[in-house]
């Protein structure tokens, strides 16, 4: 997709992702490599995003497995339609077992979930796999079958083999360890959040009515807040949502009525609000 660091930078700011040095680099090497991309860090800092992004740049169809506790296979890679297969064994009562278990053992009855969508066909797929920490353990077992070979096993049907490998994006916030065998198959990015300078173009991009003045404010009030000792430090998207907000307060700058108002936007601990509203000091930033 990409031909060299560089223009994954450009193709992917024209999507309005605005990509670090090193997001860019890892980027172009899962996909010049075929390797999955396991992307770490805090929640609200573009991850899911960048999958996104990829799949714009390269006109590719976004395919995505939400994981939670208690996904399983049937969730992540096929099932099948049982209203349907009952259906027809009950229009058929003069068939044998062995006729019409040949029939509904069919591709006609069987619901492909994300991973079998994602390795299935010839067009251009980006399969995300969103907040892999949030899986059981279990289901890292049925990730490595398809990250090792990008192929599966329907037993009644036999083995998929991916005839065009999707770009494979897998996040985490690292609220539990992922397993060595499954990091082993990934190239590895952590996004943490970016340098006051590249928050500011963020948000200037995506805030395009906001001032360069309140942008660098904004921007600064964040950083104080990062540096606290928060339940939620506030992520680079509830900064463009603060903008946001302001923009919609017709504020021109940031005074203590306005930061003190606004707060809830950012913070979403009632103790981090009041905290906040006690040590932030405007006038010494």
């Amino acid at each position: 997709m990409f031909t060299s660091v560089d223009d994954v930078s450009a193709r992917l700011a024209e999507t309005g992702y605005l990509a670090s040095p090193a997001v860019a680099t890892t980027v172009f090497l899962a996909d010049r490599l075929g390797k999955p991309l396991l992307v770490e860090g805090p929640a609200g800092v573009g991850k899911t995003e960048l999958a996104k992004a990829v799949a714009q740049v390269a006109g590719a169809r976004l395919v995505r497995l939400q994981c939670y506790e208690g996904v399983d296979e049937s969730r992540a890679l096929y099932e099948w339609n049982h209203a349907k297969q009952l259906l027809r064994i009950s229009a058929g009562r003069d068939e044998t077992w062995d006729e019409a278990r040949t029939d509904i053992f069919s591709e006609e009855f069987l619901l492909p979930r994300p991973l079998l969508t994602a390795i299935r066909g010839d067009d251009p797929k980006v399969l995300l796999i969103d907040e892999t920490d949030k899986a059981d353990v279990e289901v890292e077992g049925l990730l490595l079958e398809v990250l090792s070979d990008f192929q599966v096993t329907v037993p009644e049907l036999g083995t998929v083999t991916a005839t065009r490998r999707p770009f494979v994006v897998l996040t985490s916030n690292a609220s539990r360890e992922l397993s060595e065998a499954l990091r082993r198959r990934c190239l590895f990015l952590h996004i943490g959040f970016p340098d006051e300078e590249l928050e500011r173009r963020i948000v200037r991009l995506k805030v395009p009515g906001l001032t360069e003045a309140l942008a660098e404010s904004v921007v600064r009030v964040v950083g104080a807040l990062r540096a606290m000792d928060l339940r939620k430090v506030p992520s680079v998207a509830e900064t463009i949502d603060w903008a946001r907000t302001l923009l919609a307060l017709g504020a021109d700058t940031l005074d203590e009525q306005v930061v003190r108002d606004s707060l809830g936007v950012i913070l979403k601990h009632q103790d981090d609000i009041q905290k906040a509203a006690a040590k932030l000091d405007l006038d010494a930033l």
